[in-house]
């Protein structure tokens, strides 16, 4: 089968689980899998299609169906002025509040902007009109397709309903072949969830409570931006669950919160027997691979989204979304959590046993440590980069202090005036992680004029000479250009940036020294110089030991 095929398939298949009755179809070449596929649908009595030569016309009749009905409309055209010629009927359905599913052909990348037939800019063609608008993408022959085209119409179906009815608009671009080649193979299965919908999207209504299936083999994974924590959390140790919580998740505290799931859920075997059926993601996960793997084998995977306008589903396998949910109380044999804590404390062990092992400075013992020594009611602010990874394999559970990063967008711009900002707005002691990259981005912000407040804030800079992650990655390969073009080394003495800014600066010498390092008041620098090499080589030690530790105890 085609890509192009494909993606029609799936895309016209998906719209009819989650509920799509009517469609309206303007002819076009390049709209032609689009066509194929909803004359199928058709054929097989699942949609009342409704095809007008007039594109202007056949969005308003689209409008007319979805302001009676309340249920979205499906709308297809082609590329080109075609697609323009929507616009009318997309701007009413945004004023007044009316569901519809825009579906616009579109030339691949390669035919834009080269004076190509039928090829404009479609890119958020609607502006503000849509509720939201996106590129599908150009469909490939690879694993991992469908999901992604099925959790995207999915997430449309629900944008185009809640919180408020409107329009939304999905970009599909098509290569060559545009019409079957006989060949019905594909990497993958592309059927969909025989229930209904890839995602179902619960939306809020006064009292609406999406309710959990009971299980004791459940977890609670939250992420960057979750709220209501405590109250999930709590419902999560009530039932049984362990908590893994990245750590500006601000749930790693207390009997049920893990250190180590980023080492667990790499280990095969321990994955193999400790399958939860069901998942719950609270703020938006993303730091490890490894957890990200377990939302995507999870056979229930609930999101909970206050904001149902955007919802976190980086693997896209969100089985259901709601604003609010209700984990209930299971009563029974507690083996599926001791089993998860006994794994937990055996790979903390182990890593800790090699991180104490090393007397000099080391990133994820200086993540660890800084950690543990900071008073309660304190505020940590860190990179989005390595500080928060090695905080998320080496942090122990506990509670009093705050954790921030800017995982929003997840760059390294303006992190040193961010920690100041939030230090200034913080009622306790404050500290900041960064790498030696993220805090030259923003030297700047030292810059703080004699009326101005300053904070009382510790940075801590991890000094690698570069782009320590890079290291960790398969870029580190490369032996030819790695350090040219991403290990990226700077040679500035950060002691003299300090001085030139008139702030205090103090370096770490040894792992030991880091308390004494921390104390003092006001805003101050402390540099840990560390070396990537080592660094790598450390964090492989680290996994070896913890899948070590593992693996013998359930041996």
């Amino acid at each position: 089968m085609n890509p192009a095929t494909a993606l029609a398939t799936v895309l016209v298949d998906e719209l009819l689980r989650c509920g799509m009755t009517d469609a309206v179809l303007a002819p076009g070449s390049r709209s032609a899998p689009l066509a194929l596929a909803l004359h199928a649908a058709e054929e097989a009595g699942r949609v009342r299609l409704h095809v007008r030569i007039d594109e202007r016309s056949a969005s308003f009749l689209g409008l007319g169906m979805a302001k009676r009905s309340g249920r979205p409309v499906a709308l297809v055209c082609t590329s080109g002025t075609a697609a323009a010629n929507f616009h009318p009927a997309v701007v009413e359905a945004h004023e007044s509040g009316v569901p519809l599913i825009v579906v616009t052909a579109d030339r691949p990348p390669e035919l834009r902007d080269t004076g190509a037939n039928q090829t404009i800019d479609q890119v958020k063609l609607y502006g503000t009109a849509a509720r939201w608008s996106t590129e599908v993408g150009v469909p490939e022959n690879r694993p991992g397709m469908v999901a992604y085209w099925r959790s995207l119409v999915s997430r449309a179906w629900g944008l185009a309903q809640a919180p408020v009815p409107g329009p939304v608009h999905l970009n599909a671009a098509f290569r060559e072949p545009l019409i079957p080649d006989g060949d019905e193979s594909w990497c993958e299965p592309l059927d969909g969830d025989a229930t209904g919908a890839w995602t179902k999207v619960r939306a809020a209504t006064p009292g609406s409570v999406l309710h959990v299936p009971p299980t004791r083999r459940g977890v609670l994974v939250v992420g960057d931006g979750a709220v209501n924590v405590k109250r999930y959390v709590a419902a999560a140790s009530m039932a049984g669950w362990p908590v893994l919580s990245e750590p500006n998740g601000n749930a790693r505290y207390g009997d049920h919160a893990l250190t180590s799931h980023h080492f667990l859920l790499g280990i095969p075997e321990f994955v193999e027997r400790h399958r939860p059926e069901v998942v719950v993601t609270l703020g938006k996960p993303g730091l490890s691979r490894p957890l990200l793997s377990l939302l995507r084998r999870a056979e229930e995977h609930i999101v909970l989204a206050p904001d149902l306008a955007h919802w976190p589903d980086p693997v896209r396998s969100a089985t259901q979304v709601a604003p609010e949910i209700e984990i209930p109380v299971v009563s029974g044999d507690d083996a599926w959590l001791k089993s998860w804590r006994s794994a937990d404390l055996a790979a903390a062990a182990a890593v800790d046993a090699v991180l104490d092992g090393v007397a000099e400075v080391s990133e994820p013992r200086l993540a660890r440590d800084l950690v543990a020594a900071m008073p309660g009611g304190s505020l940590l602010f860190t990179a989005a980069s390595m500080p928060i990874r090695d905080l998320d394999q080496v942090m122990r559970p506990r509670r009093g202090i705050r954790i921030m990063a800017s995982r929003g967008a997840s760059g390294i711009d303006g992190l040193v005036s961010t920690s100041i900002g939030a230090a200034l707005a913080h009622s306790g002691r404050s500290y900041a992680l960064l790498g030696d990259l993220a805090f030259l981005h923003d030297q700047n912000g030292l810059v703080i004029g004699p009326h101005d407040r300053r904070p009382d804030l510790a940075i801590v800079v991890v000094n690698n000479q570069g782009g320590g992650i890079f290291s960790l990655l398969p870029q580190a390969a490369l032996a030819g250009p790695f350090e040219r073009v991403f290990g990226t080394p700077h040679r500035v003495d950060l002691e003299a940036v300090a001085a030139a800014h008139g702030v205090p600066y103090r370096r770490l010498e040894a792992a030991a020294e880091l308390p004494k390092a921390m104390a003092g008041e006001g805003l101050r620098i402390v540099e840990a110089r560390t070396d990537r090499d080592a660094n790598a080589v450390l964090h492989a030690e680290m996994r070896k030991a913890a899948h070590a530790a593992v693996r013998d105890l359930f041996a």
